[in-house]
């Protein structure tokens, strides 16, 4: 089989490791890719959101299957093209794929569903807004409608907040698009859990709950990022809790999509946030998290093109898939100054041609090849995963890695995964 991954960062890297590792694939193509990709197969420099050029490049090659891993070409409806094209694609419509691409249609589509999630308001002006909060208790969120990189969630905690967000949002339309409505938020108390449905709409399997890592720095302080890290499975995600967040949120979301007349397929990810055992989504995404695609990838014990396949041709088997009964745990290393502004072009030391070592894998985002070196070439530049047999050996053993790996001014946290043992010494 030949096969195209879209994309170009962490995740896609983790993904193509996983699929080179099949007998059944003879070729792996990323487009764009970068650095590690490339160690796995070709890249190719075609942009994500070029799908004309995209589908003309898999009817050349006769790609038996791609598989897309950002958002952005989901919302531009990449998979309905390649579909009307004959060419197998893994990965939900352009229209079901507006559980991201808007807050306010899947926010609706859990009311209309009674879904678990915070109660909401809708706003489209400056003045609604306002009025809407009037008289509202602090804290609460603001989150605007379409597509904002990981950044359109404000908490409001403060009367300075809010007027800061106000700002950002009408005055200065540093959303754009995206900001043209927004949602107001209750607040939701509990700890975050990231859970991942790999579906064809109707059949479905879990991968290993996990937890992500937001804040820039240790403590969940500083300002959100992508992702500094992640580990699964999170102890937080019991079987108990496993059960509640199928009852109440996968199950009744696939079914409210297939009602909608837009099946829902592919990977739904869900952003929940538990408390007391119950879940409230927090959000939904239609692909692979980065960087919980690190820890959850590795831990998939079947082969990851019969899943991508069988999803792609609408008949799963969940009979055949299989989680590997280890942990894993990852930690991000980012350019200094990232989420903010940074410089890219720095060495990295301490790679080399392996990338795998003593069941730690480093899994490149930011990282371009030159002269016969990694640089830097993005925020989060790589992230180590260590899988193990429990949490606290994952979370060494991926610290003893990065120890390895230079880079002027990296900045990683040094508190992955402490929320996980903290539990686990509680149980």
């Amino acid at each position: 089989m030949k096969i195209l991954v879209i994309g170009s960062g962490g995740r896609e890297h983790t993904l193509v490791w996983k699929l080179a590792q099949s007998k059944k694939v003879q070729k792996i193509y990323t487009a764009p890719g970068n650095a590690g990709t490339a160690l796995y197969g070709d890249n190719v420099d075609i942009k994500v959101d070029e799908i004309d050029t995209l589908i003309e490049f898999a009817q050349a090659e006769k790609i038996d299957l791609t598989v897309v891993g950002p958002e952005a070409p989901l919302m531009l409806g990449i998979v309905d093209r390649f579909e009307t094209e004959g060419l197998p694609v893994f990965g939900p419509t352009r229209k079901a794929a507006q559980l991201e691409g808007s807050k306010i249609f899947a926010k609706q589509l859990m009311a209309a569903n009674d879904i678990p999630t915070a109660d909401f308001t809708i706003c489209s002006i400056r003045a609604e807004t306002e009025a809407a909060v009037a008289d509202k208790v602090f804290p609460y969120v603001i989150k605007v409608d379409g597509l904002a990189a990981g950044k359109g969630a404000l908490i409001i905690k403060n009367e300075a907040d809010l007027e800061e967000a106000l700002d950002e949002i009408w005055t200065q339309k540093k959303f754009g698009n995206a900001g043209e409505r927004i949602l107001i938020e209750d607040f939701l108390t509990g700890e975050e859990l990231s859970i991942f449905a790999i579906t064809d709409g109707e059949r479905y399997v879990l991968m290993a709950p996990a937890q992500d890592h937001k804040r820039a720095f240790d403590d969940d302080k500083g300002p959100n990022t992508g992702g500094m890290g992640a580990y699964a499975p999170a102890p937080l995600g019991s079987p108990a809790v496993l059960k509640e967040v199928e009852k109440q949120v996968i199950q009744p979301t696939l079914a409210a999509m297939r009602a909608e007349g837009c099946p829902y397929r592919g990977v739904l990810y869900c952003g929940l946030m538990i408390d007391h055992g119950q879940p409230s989504v927090v959000e939904f995404n239609a692909r692979f998290g980065d960087p919980e695609a690190q820890v959850t990838i590795p831990l998939i014990g079947s082969d990851l093109v019969d899943v991508l396949l069988q999803v792609a041709q609408g008949n799963l088997n969940p009979a055949t898939f299989q989680l590997r009964d280890e942990v894993a745990a990852c930690v991000i290393m980012a350019s200094g100054g990232y989420p903010g502004s940074y410089t890219k072009g720095k060495p990295i030391e301490g790679i080399g041609e392996e990338l795998e070592s003593e069941n730690s894998i480093v899994f490149m985002a930011g990282v371009a090849y030159r002269d016969h070196q990694f640089v830097t070439s993005g925020g989060r530049v790589l992230g180590v995963t260590r899988l193990a047999d429990d949490l606290a050996a994952a979370i060494a053993g991926a610290y003893d890695r990065i120890a390895g790996i230079h880079f002027e001014a990296a900045h990683f946290r040094k508190d992955i995964g402490k929320k996980g043992l903290r539990r686990l010494q509680q149980e």
